[in-house]
This record gives C-alpha cells, sequence and structure tokens, in this order.
C-alpha cells in the first residue's frame, strides 16, 4: 500500500543528478535514459555545476516505477520482483509460508508443485502424460547424438512438446495449469530408460527413478527421490527463474519459459554444480581421504563444490533435509562419509556448510547413478517452480521487467567508420 501514501512536499525544490539517482534507485548515467524518453525535464541554472531535477517530478516517477515494475529497486541497484511464491529467511524457506522443508517431506512432488501453483492442497495430486507428446518428445531426444546430456534432451522434449500443443498460446490459468501437469511427465517420459521393463506409472519420482539409474529401488531411496524433488521445485529469483519471468513477462508460452529456464540451469554455478560435486565425491572415495582432493581443486583454482549458499549464512535447510533421509538409505554410508570428510577438511580454514549440491551429489553416487543424475533431478523439480513464476508474471504488465543499459561507450556522434 505504499503508493498511496502522501507524497513529501517538494515543491519548487530542484534535486542534482546524484540526488535523483538515489531516490530512482538506479546509477547517475541511467538518470539520462529518463531525460531522453522523456520521463524526466532537465535545467541548467545559471552558475551551477550539472543539470537538475524537478523534485515533485523525480518522486512522482519513483512511485511509478515501483507500481509498475511490482517491486522496487533493492540494494545496490538490484531488481526486486514482488511474488508470493517463496520466502528465504534466516536459514529456512517457504513456499507460500509455509515451511517448505516440511511440505517436502510430508507431501509428494506432485502435491507440492500443486500448492506452488494454486496455494490449495490438493491430496493424491498425480501428474498424466499425452500420448502425442510423449511420443514427439521421444522421437526429437532419440534423434539427438548419444552423447547428449540430459538437460540437451530435457530441453529438446520441451520444445517438441510444445509444437504438438495447440493451446500453447493460450496463457489463461486453467490452460497453463493444465501445461504444467502434463509438460513434468513428458519431459519424465521422454528420456531413455535404464530398464526394459519399466512402465510409466505411478509418482513421478519411480518414473524418474529408472531414467537415472539400473539399481531395484528400494523404498528409502524412493522417498529421498521424491523429497528431493519437492525441496528443489522453487528457490526464490535463481538465475533460471529470472530467465522464466523475462520470458513470461514478454509473453512468451509456458514451454517457452520453461526452455528459458532450462538453458541458463547448465551453468556449473546453478544446476550444474551437483554434477562437479558428485565427480569430488567418487575421487575422495578412490583416494580413501578428502584432502588431497580438496588440495587438488584449491591448486586448480575452482572452489571446492558442494559448500556454502550466498543466500544461507549458516546450513542449507534443503541439504539438512536430504541428509536426514540418506542417513536412512542403506547404501549411503560411504558417500556420506566421504561428504563429511570434505566438510571437515574444508573447514579448518574456511567454516562452510554443506549445501545441498552436496547432499544430491551424496544420493546420486549412493544410488549408482552418473554425475548429470543431480542436475536431471533438479531440471525436472525446478519446472514446477519455473511454471508457478510463470504464472505469477502473466498476471503482471507485459514488458515490466526491461531494465535500462548504461551506456559506457564513446559519446555521439562519431564519425563513420572508413
Amino acid at each position: 500500500m505504499r503508493d498511496l501514501e502522501p507524497a513529501p512536499d517538494h515543491s519548487g525544490r530542484r534535486l542534482s543528478t546524484k540526488e535523483t539517482a538515489e531516490l530512482l534507485g538506479v546509477k547517475p548515467e541511467t538518470v539520462y535514459a529518463y531525460v531522453s524518453r522523456g520521463q524526466l525535464s532537465s535545467r541548467r541554472d545559471p552558475g551551477g555545476r550539472g543539470s537538475t531535477f524537478d523534485a515533485t517530478e523525480v518522486e512522482s516517477l519513483a512511485r511509478r516505477n515501483r507500481r509498475e515494475s511490482g517491486g522496487s529497486p533493492a540494494a545496490g541497484g538490484e531488481l526486486s520482483v514482488r511474488t508470493r511464491l517463496t520466502l528465504i529467511d534466516k536459514d529456512r524457506y517457504y513456499f507460500r509460508g509455509v515451511d517448505a522443508t516440511e511440505l517436502a517431506a510430508r507431501h509428494s512432488y506432485e502435491e507440492v508443485a500443486e500448492w506452488l501453483w494454486t496455494g490449495t492442497p490438493r491430496p493424491g495430486a498425480a501428474f498424466t502424460a499425452p500420448k502425442a507428446s510423449v511420443a514427439a518428445a521421444r522421437r526429437s531426444v532419440n534423434a539427438l547424438p548419444e552423447h547428449s546430456d540430459p538437460v540437451d534432451r530435457l530441453r529438446v522434449a520441451t520444445i517438441a512438446a510444445a509444437a504438438v500443443d495447440p493451446l500453447r498460446f493460450d496463457l489463461s490459468e486453467d490452460t497453463v495449469l493444465g501445461t504444467a501437469r502434463t509438460l513434468i511427465p513428458t519431459l519424465v517420459a521422454a528420456l531413455p530408460s535404464h530398464s526394459a521393463g519399466h512402465r510409466d506409472e505411478g509418482p513421478l519420482a519411480h518414473r524418474l527413478w529408472a531414467r537415472l539409474t539400473v539399481r531395484i529401488a528400494d523404498e528409502a531411496s524412493l522417498r529421498a527421490l521424491d523429497t528431493a524433488l519437492g525441496l528443489l521445485a522453487d528457490h526464490d529469483l535463481a538465475a533460471s527463474t529470472l530467465a522464466v519471468r523475462l520470458a513470461a513477462s514478454a509473453r512468451a508460452h509456458p514451454y517457452a519459459a520453461v526452455s528459458a529456464g532450462l538453458g541458463v540451469l547448465e551453468g556449473p554455478l546453478h544446476g550444474a554444480a551437483s554434477g562437479l560435486a558428485h565427480r569430488m565425491l567418487l575421487d575422495v572415495l578412490d583416494e580413501g581421504d578428502a584432502a588431497p582432493v580438496v588440495a587438488d581443486e584449491l591448486r586448480a583454482g575452482r572452489r571446492v563444490p558442494g559448500l556454502g549458499h550466498r543466500l544461507y549464512p549458516g546450513e542449507d535447510p534443503r541439504a539438512r533435509a536430504l541428509f536426514a533421509l540418506l542417513e536412512k538409505m542403506p547404501n549411503a554410508a560411504p558417500a556420506l562419509a566421504a561428504a563429511r570428510d570434505v566438510v571437515t577438511t574444508t573447514a579448518r580454514h574456511t567454516p562452510l556448510h554443506a549445501n545441498v549440491d552436496l547432499a544430491l551429489a551424496v544420493f546420486t553416487v549412493s544410488c549408482g547413478m552418473g554425475a548429470s543424475a543431480g542436475e536431471t533431478i533438479f531440471a525436472v523439480a525446478r519446472t514446477a517452480g519455473w511454471i508457478a513464476h510463470a504464472l505469477e508474471e502473466y498476471g503482471e504488465r507485459p514488458l515490466r521487467m526491461r531494465p535500462n543499459g548504461t551506456y559506457v561507450g564513446e559519446r555521439p556522434p562519431q564519425p563513420l567508420p572508413e
């Protein structure tokens, strides 16, 4: 309700460029972009040292920017976006006000996704993939080179599923929710199965398991996978989620928005981080000691994967919840010991906690999965959050997320190049 507060009385007062930039929450250079677009008027006062701006006009523009952006510039000029989905606060995080770790522990991934999308409990929620979507996605995925990684396959499957959906451009809430409930199982069904006799039925975690390992699933491992999917369903404005919201702001359909998220996910500082931790744990198990492995990581100028998180000064709550389940998995003891060794070895110099990437790596190593399995789990899980954010963005003003570039090149006019 901030925009309904009475504006301060700045009648007749002039602001410097620096004061104007501070009030708008932008860099001083950006102020002149507002002038060039006719949103602000400037004046050079006799004897003055630069342009000045009418304070009332500046305050009005600042209020309008806050209202239209759905947020306000945060500290340091970073974009702030209003959302009702995820709150991260004091080493805990919440989905629509509910503790996310408890939600994932007590409910299936499908139920967590429904809560994110609608805010309404849907016990027993199940997702079904249309045959036409699965057939198109599988044909496209099977055409890829054999060495293609899982995110390549998921991206291609998303595009193929979009191509056979005549309603993809319908951005109404009910239609987008229908897309969400069919796209996620389509992505899982499009991945090659490691089990010849596997049937795509039952909870999504059971269907995904057969795409990740040749081992027969036990109850504790399936529960850990299902909970991991729920824990990773959303995490506020991570890089991939911001890409999704930008696409949705331009009114890209949900398949295209998910494709944008998948493109960003492959970064080693995002979805691929668990694969780096997976390989590190295998090295620790081979060496029998974390010390030489940690030393090699640091000697190469790399961060030790799976440690620390910029949003959690203490323990990552997702890691804490997943480690508790890993303790109950019959085959997880060696990988758990290797992970503890990494944390202890690194903590001699830097007190960092294990993050969810390390917990996910313990899971994938313990279950005989490949290094890319963690990224696959992450991508499938986060698709729910991406669609939740796309739904929110469809309800906002189109193209609102259009930052201004700060031009630092040669000032025009410059001569034409010869």
